[in-house]
């Protein structure tokens, strides 16, 4: 997420990090290579001359020069500025209405339809609404199709009408059928263009007038930079829409989407997709991103993330098994599955303050634990439950099994041998102190 901008921006701020002297001089050079970094991310030209000038103005104005860490200072200037420049504070869905309604807008293959279904799971699981989906893009039978797989993956009901070509009718039938088979969310995915049209202009915008929605949420592909910024103008004026959705952020993303699309259409960027999966959706919080784009992580994301997936009866009986040094392969199994339901595992270790810059050149995919899983699937229940009854023999028939050499088995008994031993004596606490540790971090 941002590797490029990151990358580039960290060189412009090193020479500020350390405690060598620092003038006028150098503080001018550096932004002027931080204003070069975020042209390069294809932010537009005027908000990145004005966020270096209030950066350097606020420099000045602090006294940067003569304080005891001048560069870790200029790091925050310009960590407090991206805040600001993504919008500041972090700004929720309005989920009022009988039902509410959200509106979804954008091109096509901008990820509207798989959003639409994003959303709706997460309104499903995290706020415990029953949600109906919209099929209102006539022109393309594919879209609805799409949208009653993605329906049926999140058991999320698709409101459709085969037939029908008039997106408003069918928009405002969806919401008499959501009022009387007590649907409380109501997200209608509206038909998109390759390019901004007047005709596709009129018909959402008769949509928007005929079901006043509680959200109207602009989605953009945050690939396609400074013309998402303009496609955002072109929706914004004519919906004057509540907020902006950036998908595909697990890409290889500029970032000039996400840093000048709130101070071209002066609206908050609500949500962002970070993967394929039907769970890979995230609140923005600009504070949060500010800090990933300069290598500092976002533990925060990660605490609730583990939290969520944090289940205290589970952790209880882990903790009597670990104190009976009775932890084996199925325990471990267990918590990789925990881990892997938290997100890619390219997007966790962008949020571990440093993983991102270190692991840079490592390609991270989410097939990371599938050797681990062979290896552990290979075994039998009685050799999963006892590790310490694997030999010689027995690691060459599961090495065999698992399409995996002896080494590697080897080398799996050893990290889990040695990770037996870490959690026994992290007994004192067990999983309940790791995670009041990891709350204080917040």
């Amino acid at each position: 997420m941002f590797n490029n901008l990151s990358e580039k921006l960290d060189k412009a701020l090193h020479t500020l990090k350390g405690h060598g002297k620092i003038t006028e001089v150098n503080v001018a050079e550096t932004l002027k290579e931080v204003r070069r970094a975020l042209l390069d991310a294809d932010v537009n030209f005027k908000i990145a001359k004005e966020f270096t000038k209030t950066v350097q103005k606020k420099a000045l104005g602090q006294d940067v020069l003569t304080t005891l860490n001048p560069g870790q200072l200029m790091v925050k200037l310009v960590k407090d500025e991206l805040t600001e420049l993504m919008g500041g504070d972090t700004v929720g869905i309005n989920l009022g209405g009988s039902p509410t309604v959200i509106l979804m807008s954008g091109l096509q293959g901008s990820g509207k339809t798989t959003f639409s279904g994003k959303l709706a799971n997460y309104l499903k699981t995290k706020k415990s609404k029953q949600v109906l989906l919209v099929g209102c893009d006539v022109y393309r039978p594919a879209a609805i199709n799409q949208l009653r797989v993605v329906g049926e993956q999140i058991g999320v009901e698709v409101y459709a009408e085969e037939g029908n070509q008039n997106p408003v009718e069918i928009s405002q039938n969806a919401i008499k059928h959501a009022k009387a088979n007590g649907k409380n969310v109501v997200i209608i995915d509206t038909a998109g263009r390759l390019a901004v049209d007047e005709e596709m202009m009129t018909e959402i915008s008769n949509i928007h007038k005929a079901v006043s929605p509680q959200e109207t949420l602009f989605v953009v592909d945050s690939m396609t930079g400074q013309d998402a910024v303009n496609t955002a103008k072109a929706f914004n004026d004519v919906l004057n829409f509540d907020g902006v959705v950036l998908t595909k952020l697990d890409g290889d993303t500029r970032g000039g989407a996400a840093l000048s699309i709130k101070s071209v259409v002066d609206k908050p960027i609500k949500f962002i997709g970070t993967g394929e999966k039907m769970d890979a959706i995230d609140v923005f919080h600009p504070s949060r991103m500010a800090d990933r784009i300069l290598g500092m992580g976002d533990v925060v994301s990660l605490v609730e993330r583990a939290q969520e997936q944090y289940d205290e009866e589970e952790a209880r009986k882990l903790q009597k098994k670990i104190a009976k040094n009775q932890f084996g392969f199925d325990d471990f199994l267990n918590q990789i599955n925990q881990i892997k339901k938290m997100g890619s595992m390219k997007d966790l270790v962008g949020m571990i303050p440093g993983a991102g810059k270190a692991l840079k050149d490592v390609d991270i995919d989410d097939d990371a634990f599938k050797g681990i899983e062979a290896i552990i699937h290979s075994m039998t229940p009685a050799e999963r439950s006892t590790p310490s009854m694997i030999n010689a023999s027995r690691k060459k028939r599961i090495a065999k099994g698992s399409g995996t050499s002896v080494q590697e088995v080897n080398q799996l008994m050893k990290q889990f041998d040695q990770m037996s031993k870490m959690m026994k004596m992290m007994q004192g606490g067990g999983g309940r102190k790791m995670m009041q540790m990891m709350k204080g971090m917040r």
